[in-house]
């Protein structure tokens, strides 16, 4: 039986689809180990095992068995050569109670832009019901309060529609480690799975194709642009803006000869 990567733990709370993963990120392996290693139970063997297995990871994209009965994690999809001006983007903007996605702080606004060439439009947009108080400070900042968000729908409700909206794209944000950070905590607070796509953040984008701007925030790159936008600090407004940010710093991209994924992910980490 083969251990778990060496050096390799769940974080404390993980969910098991989370703790297969982990496992399974050193190679494929048969359903007798993940029985022992991810489920915790040593006498599961042979068909017992494969069906406590199958249940666990068969409806889970990011799972996959071989030819010979053994589970891998399945890559994340690679966009390889493609040309950046053919990839599909979904730039996201998450409105929150605060700051930590995985401390209790909660989503209460979410939009979705897509752009495809010279098309924007807004995919999706919705108030959330974050069933948390929003501090004062956050209401005084976006404009949403508990009286806004009382009537909306919970993240479990709109779940299934956001992930639509990211669906085969390009996931962009803003600092996006923080947005895809609350949108998976969301999601799989939900009981849904992160989705699978590349992810992208304008702010390290700035940072490598824009050395000039020393500050890299959403105010300080909209204006260095030219952009403006009509609800700042609300998730439709805040995704409208960061799409023209995008645009504009795609044609930078395009002017230096950085014209495919590959190129663009050995400039931007």
């Amino acid at each position: 039986m083969t251990a778990a990567p060496p050096g390799s733990r769940p974080r404390a709370g993980a969910t098991l689809a989370e703790r297969a993963a982990l496992y399974l990120s050193a190679g494929p392996r048969p359903p007798d180990d993940i029985a022992h290693e991810v489920l915790g139970i040593a006498r599961a063997r042979g068909v017992l095992a494969e069906r406590l297995v199958a249940a666990l990871l068969g409806a889970d994209p990011r799972f996959a068995v071989d030819v010979e009965g053994r589970w891998c994690a399945v890559p994340e999809p690679s966009l390889g050569a493609l040309p950046l001006a053919d990839l599909a983007y979904a730039v996201v903007d998450v409105e929150t109670t605060g700051m930590r996605a995985r401390a209790g702080d909660r989503v209460t606004e979410v939009a979705v832009v897509h752009v495809d060439g010279d098309r924007v439009g807004l995919a999706f947009e919705s108030l959330v019901n974050p069933e948390v108080p929003i501090p004062h400070y956050i209401a005084a900042l976006t404009g949403i309060d508990d009286a806004m968000v009382a009537g909306a729908p919970r993240f479990e409700e709109v779940a299934d529609q956001l992930l639509a909206a990211l669906n085969g794209r390009v996931f962009v944000a803003h600092n996006a480690r923080f947005d895809w950070a609350f949108v998976t905590a969301e999601v799989q607070r939900a009981g849904g799975l992160a989705p699978r796509v590349q992810r992208l953040c304008t702010v390290r984008m700035v940072r490598a194709l824009v050395p000039e701007l020393e500050r890299r925030n959403l105010d300080s790159v909209m204006h260095f642009f030219g952009i403006e936008a009509e609800r700042r600090h609300r998730a439709g407004g805040d995704a409208l803006a960061t799409a023209a940010v995008l645009r504009r710093l795609l044609r930078r991209a395009d002017a230096l000869g950085i014209a495919s994924w590959h190129a663009l992910r050995a400039l931007v980490p």
